[in-house]
């Protein structure tokens, strides 16, 4: 008798795990989806306010520095999107913000090195 309550708590639980683990599953298959059709939005927007040589620099880029890339992008896109900068972006252009945001970002990593008061 008691092995047959035993065995049905046993199943309870795995049912009840087993469901967990669904819901689980379809929740990363939602955000996965979200992820892919924003990303698919991102690039058919860089598509359109970029030359494809521009977008090529940024692939390259891309492979040494994605968080950079990723900030980028989102900072062109608004740019692009408030008017702030000519549409389509040439690499020239971008070769000259890849400039300014690399001189900035170095000077932030210097200014971290930098111990006071020591």
């Amino acid at each position: 008798m008691s092995e047959d309550v035993y065995d049905e708590e046993l199943e309870a639980i795995k049912r009840k795990r087993l469901l967990e683990y669904q819901r689980l599953l379809e929740r990363v298959q939602r955000e996965e989806e979200q992820r892919r059709i924003y990303e698919m939005r991102k690039e058919a927007i860089l598509r359109h306010i970029l030359t494809p040589k521009a977008r090529q620099r940024l692939t390259n880029l891309k492979l040494v520095r994605p968080e950079l890339v990723e900030q980028l992008e989102g900072q062109l896109i608004q740019l692009a999107s408030s008017g702030r900068i000519q549409v389509p972006i040439s690499d020239e252009v971008l070769k000259e913000i890849l400039k300014n945001v690399m001189a900035r970002s170095r000077r932030e990593i210097k200014l971290k090195g930098v111990r006071f008061g020591v």
